[in-house]
């Protein structure tokens, strides 16, 4: 990624998703991940302050979406990957899995990376998005021959994948500022 504020951009919105999924994570998971699940929020409401911090100081340098190209291109993968979303949601809740719901849009958003990385000149999001891909598969896998909800190990395993990414990109963010 070229621009230190579009670094600043993804750790703040990458966080953001790390406290989501963690909290998604809460579901039904063994209560001996309720403390590391919780402990992974706070560590992601950290990064992502500090990655508002650095957006703020940033705000008036250079950013990827400074050109229209950018943002419209940005714009079309996100409604893709939104009608994709809600339309394989739907099939799932209606064919009776709801379970699979966390799978199903940590696979999508995992394959949305891949796009993103072009638009955001960052091959990095193509290793982010592999792993997302890689969880999916493992949570409806182990799911079914473990005691723990699939959304329990998706949640724990696409939050972790996305604070750590946030946290390099913050720590890049901040160095770049000064």
């Amino acid at each position: 990624m070229r621009y230190a504020r579009d670094k600043a951009m993804v750790a703040l919105i990458l966080a953001f998703f790390a406290c989501m999924w963690f909290g998604w994570a809460q579901e039904m998971p063994p209560s001996s991940w309720r403390q590391p699940l919780l402990a992974g929020a706070i560590v992601s409401l950290i990064i992502l302050l500090l990655g508002a911090l650095a957006v703020w100081q940033l705000w008036s340098s250079g950013s990827v979406f400074g050109t229209p190209e950018a943002s419209r291109r940005y714009g079309f993968i996100v409604r893709v990957e939104t009608v994709i979303t809600a339309v394989g949601s739907a099939a799932i809740f209606f064919s009776g899995r709801s379970d699979y719901l966390a799978p199903w849009i940590c696979l999508v958003v995992g394959v949305h990376m891949w796009p993103v990385a072009s638009v955001l000149h960052s091959p990095s999001f193509l290793a982010l998005g592999g792993v997302l891909i890689v969880v999916s598969v493992f949570a409806v896998v182990m799911s079914q021959h473990a005691d723990v909800a699939a959304s329990a190990i998706t949640g724990a395993g696409v939050g972790s994948a996305l604070v750590c990414f946030a946290g390099a990109n913050a720590a890049l963010a901040l160095r770049a500022r000064g």
